[in-house]
C-alpha cells in the first residue's frame, strides 16, 4: 500500500483559513485537509481532514463508502442517527471515537453546537 502523504512536523493551524465544503455536503458543513488525498472511483489514497459542523446543521441520509474510516470528536456535540426532520439519534460529546470498516451505514449526523471532527479514511 503506498500512501501519499508528506512528512510535515507540528505546527499552527491556522482554524480561519482552508475551509470548503465538500461535495454533496449541506452548506455548514465544511472540511479542511491536512494532509494527503483520497480517490474513492480509483480506490487509492488516505487524508487527514477535520470536518466542522456549524450550530444547527444536520445530514438527512446515512454515509456508506467502501473505505476505513476512524473519525474523532474532538471538540462540541454530534448526534448520529437522527431522522430527515432532525429527530432522535445518539448524542456525543468530545473525544468520542469511531473505527467503521468499509461498507458500514453510518449517520445521519447532526450538531446542536457546532462541533469539529477528526477524519481519516484509508483505500
Amino acid at each position: 500500500m503506498s500512501v501519499n502523504k508528506a512528512h510535515d512536523e507540528f505546527h499552527t493551524l491556522d482554524m480561519n483559513a482552508g475551509w470548503e465544503v465538500p461535495p454533496g455536503y449541506p452548506s455548514g458543513i465544511q472540511q479542511k485537509i491536512l494532509s494527503g488525498s483520497l480517490d474513492e472511483t480509483g480506490r487509492r489514497g488516505s487524508r487527514s481532514r477535520l470536518l466542522r459542523f456549524e450550530s444547527g446543521v444536520y445530514t438527512t441520509k446515512p454515509f456508506v463508502h467502501e473505505y476505513w474510516e476512524e473519525v474523532l470528536l474532538v471538540s462540541g456535540d454530534l448526534t448520529v442517527g437522527n431522522d430527515e426532520s432532525e429527530n432522535g439519534g445518539e448524542s456525543y460529546q468530545p473525544l468520542t471515537y469511531a473505527c467503521r470498516p468499509p461498507g458500514a451505514m453510518h449517520g445521519p449526523f447532526k450538531s446542536e453546537k457546532g462541533c469539529i471532527l477528526f477524519e481519516i479514511p484509508l483505500l
